[in-house]
């Protein structure tokens, strides 16, 4: 189960959104968010969905990948609407038995939380998956250049950024390895208390630390020999130009956003 989560993954690809500019991939994301949650009615998440629509056709990444990362969520999605289906109570009534009572306001909430999610799991996953780390650690740095006057260590702060989205599957699939282990030696997760069930995960929560600061020490022993030393005088390989492609694509999202902003002050 752990290893088909493929959030923080990279995707080679030729498709129009991999040879977009990053920096306005990072820029379309904030705004997708931010127009996913401006409003509480359906139609205000049209705009979103709209986006998230345009932007997995131009990916060209499989929808079976963008299902992988998600259903692992849906039993946890599926608790919370009935919680709001039931603990939500204004509206018209639709069904009432003694203490239990579904009403329009609790519908309402279930459905706009579910597609909320999924849409923003789905529509924010494109980032990682379209875009290399190098890429994604570049476009960072240059929207933050400028904090580096007031000496902020921009330069660190999208390498840390980038190494941890860069560390989750990795994470994952050791997860994954050491519960195998684990099971093959007889452990069982499944079975017994709750307090029974904790206990049981410690013989997985040690070498999982282990590993992960085996890791890091590996990485930063790599990069010592490689000669790096953060920002300083270093020069990039490749630079971020952006192209016609990049400004009609932010002009879209901008349409989008805008009209988002207006239906939700107008209703």
């Amino acid at each position: 189960m752990l290893k088909d989560i493929t959030i923080g993954q990279y995707f080679p690809g030729n498709s129009v959104v991999h040879r977009m500019d990053p920096r306005f991939k990072i820029v379309m994301t904030l705004m997708f968010i931010v127009m996913l949650f401006l409003g509480n009615q359906l139609y205000s998440l049209s705009f979103g969905v709209v986006f998230c629509l345009l932007a997995l056709a131009l990916s060209k990444i499989p929808l079976r990948l963008i299902w992988q990362s998600m259903r692992i969520l849906i039993p946890i999605l599926m608790i919370t609407a009935v919680l709001d289906l039931f603990l939500i109570d204004t509206g018209d009534t639709y069904f009432k038995w003694r203490f239990l009572e579904i009403t329009s306001g609790g519908v309402r909430t279930a459905i706009l939380m579910i597609v909320r999610i999924l849409v923003l799991l789905a529509g924010s996953s494109l980032l990682t998956y379209t875009t290399s780390p190098i890429a994604l650690t570049d476009a960072i740095e240059r929207l933050l250049s400028p904090l580096k006057r007031i000496h902020v260590p921009v330069h660190a702060f999208a390498m840390m950024m980038t190494i941890a989205l860069r560390f989750i599957p990795t994470l994952l699939e050791e997860t994954d390895k050491i519960v195998t282990a684990q099971k093959a030696r007889g452990a069982n997760f499944s079975e017994g208390k709750l307090i029974e069930r904790a206990k049981a995960l410690i013989p997985v929560f040690i070498p999982l630390f282990v590993s992960a600061f085996r890791r890091a020490e590996e990485l930063a022993t790599a990069m010592e020999c490689r000669c790096y030393r953060g920002d300083e005088g270093r020069t990039k390989m490749r630079q971020l130009h952006a192209s016609r492609r990049d400004y009609a694509a932010m002009t879209v999202t901008c349409l989008l956003f805008v009209s988002a902003v207006a239906v939700a002050i107008i209703w």
